[in-house]
């Protein structure tokens, strides 16, 4: 992670890949620039890490894929959240909710 734009922390990419197709369906490219665009440029997700998430992701069956055109008239493949998906992606909220209070807990009483 660099000081003034880190990557995202390990264990959390798939929440936030989860969230992003909560919205609709994306191809990677779009994923990337959602997360970075809410987080106002403050997290980063490179390639690396991205598509193999996806790829896991997608063999866990919490998302689909099919291919399709962009908006700039290139083929891309686009990943869609499917009902497994929608059940992970609030047990991974409630995760990173409690885990968020934990840390907070520690904040305040150390």
């Amino acid at each position: 992670m660099s000081k003034n734009n880190p990557d995202v922390l390990q264990g959390t990419l798939d929440l936030l890949i989860l969230k992003t197709l909560a919205r609709g369906p994306a191809h990677g490219y779009g994923i990337v620039v959602h997360i970075q665009q809410v987080s106002d440029e403050a997290l980063r997700v490179e390639e690396g890490s991205l598509y193999p998430a996806l790829h896991r992701i997608e063999q866990a069956g919490w998302i689909s894929s099919e291919w399709g055109v962009s908006d700039n008239n290139r083929r891309a493949k686009y990943y869609r959240l499917t009902a497994a998906g929608r059940r992970q992606l609030e047990k991974e909220e409630q995760d990173w909710a409690k885990l968020t209070r934990a840390v907070a807990k520690v904040l305040r009483f150390a």
